[in-house]
């Protein structure tokens, strides 16, 4: 099979902007047991009221990129659409003195500008202070008011966990930089 004349697509989300009814779903209460206990949360970063995971939380009204992270144990399922999870990486790193944040991912999304900017020259380095793990299967994910999943309602890609565990440096836009031959991952050229 030749590939020659084939045009790649992005996903709706990556193309068209913020998808209401796609980035306000929430991770499935059985799915976020086992972190919540293994991490201890003390907030959710970006939340709304139906799909807050922590009895503290952020809307898109109080804006968690805008709120200060220090001492906290923060949980964030950021909006997937784009460039929302570009923004919230940008977060991560300039919130140094969090005390854990662990940001949940679509792990389909390895190729893009900002992973290979802000993250993958800095996970899983024995010195390092970014860990990622890579979920096993499909992560249940449910709309408002959605109490259980049906068949073939789980999204057509993995998911990973993000865990900057304990205070960090915080890296500036400027320290972040896209891999060769591409752009600076924030406010470069497009």
């Amino acid at each position: 099979m030749s590939v020659v004349g084939y045009q790649a697509r992005n996903h709706p989300q990556q193309v068209r902007g913020p998808r209401r009814d796609v980035d306000d779903r929430a991770m499935h209460p059985d799915d976020f047991r086992p972190l919540a206990g293994r991490f201890s949360f003390t907030v959710d970063a970006a939340a709304s009221p139906a799909n807050a995971k922590c009895p503290r939380f952020w809307t898109a009204e109080d804006d968690g990129l805008a709120q200060s992270w220090a001492g906290e144990r923060v949980y964030c399922n950021p909006p997937y659409s784009y460039p929302n999870i570009e923004r919230w990486i940008r977060k991560a790193w300039a919130e140094g003195d969090a005390a854990l944040i662990v940001m949940l991912l679509p792990a389909n999304r390895t190729e893009q500008v900002w992973w290979q900017a802000a993250v993958e020259p800095f996970r899983d380095r024995p010195d390092g202070f970014l860990r990622t793990e890579f979920l096993p299967g499909r992560v249940r994910f449910l709309s408002p008011g959605q109490t259980g999943t049906g068949p073939n309602e789980r999204p057509p890609f993995g998911c990973c966990l993000l865990i900057w565990d304990g205070p960090h440096p915080n890296l500036a836009p400027a320290d972040l930089h896209a891999a060769e031959g591409q752009d600076s991952l924030f406010g470069g050229a497009a």
